[in-house]
């Protein structure tokens, strides 16, 4: 009895605190352990965004070298906004920092139930990002970018995209399967529908929990919104809210720099013999295998340096992408698999073949119907730039505004477009009727 009328007084102190435009008292914690709470508030802390950009160890994880990117105005078949005046990365960083400064965040890394590669029912964990001040307007679902450090697990740092916090509106961002509390589980890497519904799951979990706290957003549709990996898996949280039976509103989607069809992504490492983000081949595997159940032996595919290491380097979740890359030593795919894994047509390779096929969002029968904004770079070295021709020819006849131009390389590409976006949602303040201008 006594429980229950604390967690009464919180829910007045919550009703009070979200709609009179401050929530930075707010103990979202205790409403987290409430026994019927959806979402299980871990940690709680406010956040000026203004510090970080003082923040060393922050900017270290976005390797804040003044890496010169690619003139924006040779920019070929280029649509949206090209507000980013800075052609390096650090200072197209430093926009969007200087964008968010003066605002205060809240950071909730909470828990949600979900399931497993498996089927099974399993705990996993991600963070909530809201404004302190001044209501919700919407909610953003964000499917994160390739990492491998599992402090870089949305729910140990600050992620960029929490900085369109500023516009007001609160962020959605789970871990995935691997990191946050699952840090000791393989990361399924690019297994599409189950990584969708583990992200559509935190949704269902943060929504009903935030509507218990008064802080429920002004309007229900919702945005999606991921780079690279992010892009890929946002555009199989679209498929998925349009096949459910009561579907989300989604008011648009905004996918970056995804491998769409991961086959092909996979086979330019085997063809033209150069992986430059080598790590993403021993990662790319091993989702594949783990997440699909495949029967396969590794070792006959993965180079033996690689193999031999695959738990201390990728497994730990101790090295960033970076730092795994520099571990490897080397860019050229052959180096990296054997001659069985180099050879398309090896039993082991057609299995492997098969499932990132069935991965792949471009292999599915479906056309989205959401608004979407895609947006990659022509000079992407990581994921090729064919990944968006392919999607564009494949959605011809779908709502999809593409955004193609010499922005950089895959990581300046990733500050570009995280950018792009704001001035999109900027924009949309002003277009309230859905008529979005670029």
């Amino acid at each position: 009895m006594k429980h229950n009328i604390i967690i009464l007084q919180l829910l007045l102190l919550l009703l009070t605190g979200c709609h009179n435009s401050d929530v930075q008292y707010v103990d979202f914690t205790d409403l987290g352990m409430a026994e019927n709470a959806t979402f299980r508030v871990t940690a709680q802390k406010t956040t000026d965004l203004s510090e970080l950009s003082n923040d060393a160890e922050w900017l270290a994880l976005w390797g804040m070298a003044d890496t010169p990117a690619m003139d924006t105005a040779n920019a070929a078949g280029i649509t949206g906004p090209q507000r980013a005046s800075s052609t390096t990365l650090a200072g197209i960083m430093q926009e969007l920092l200087d964008f968010s400064k003066s605002t205060k965040a809240i950071e909730l890394s909470g828990l949600y139930k979900s399931i497993d590669v498996d089927g099974q029912p399993t705990i996993l964990s991600g963070k909530v990002i809201l404004p302190a001040k001044g209501p919700i307007k919407r909610y953003i679902l964000v499917s994160h970018y390739t990492i491998a450090s599992n402090k870089e697990a949305p729910s140990n740092i600050f992620s960029l995209e929490g900085l369109l916090v500023k516009l007001g509106y609160a962020l959605i961002i789970p871990d995935y399967i691997g990191y946050g509390v699952t840090a000791d589980k393989v990361h399924p890497y690019l297994v599409m529908e189950l990584t969708a519904t583990n992200v559509l799951d935190m949704y269902y979990a943060v929504v009903p929990f935030l509507e218990k706290a008064g802080c429920a957003p002004e309007h229900d549709d919702i945005y999606l919104m991921g780079y690279s990996q992010g892009g890929a898996t946002t555009m199989a949280v679209q498929h998925a809210i349009e096949h459910h039976d009561k579907p989300i509103k989604i008011r648009r989607v905004f996918a970056g720099g995804g491998p769409y069809d991961i086959k092909y992504t996979y086979d330019q490492f085997v063809e033209t013999n150069w992986a430059s983000y080598p790590c993403a081949v021993p990662i790319m595997m091993q989702g594949m295998v783990v997440g699909n159940k495949l029967h396969l032996d590794m070792r006959t595919m993965m180079a033996s340096n690689i193999y031999e290491n695959l738990d201390k380097w990728v497994n730990s979740k101790f090295y960033t992408t970076n730092q795994i890359n520099a571990l490897i030593g080397t860019k050229v795919t052959s180096e990296l698999l054997t001659p069985t894994g180099m050879n398309r047509t090896s039993k082991e390779v057609s299995e492997l073949y098969k499932a990132m096929t069935a991965n792949s969002i471009l292999t599915y029968s479906w056309t989205p119907k959401a608004p979407v904004f895609m947006f990659h770079s022509m000079d992407d070295d990581v994921v090729p730039f064919e990944n968006a021709m392919r999607a564009k020819s494949k959605w011809k006849n779908a709502n999809i505004q593409y955004s193609f131009g010499h922005y950089g390389n895959h990581q300046i590409g990733c500050v570009r477009f995280i950018y792009t976006v704001q001035t999109l949602l900027e924009n949309d303040e002003e277009e309230e009727n859905g008529n979005f201008s670029f």
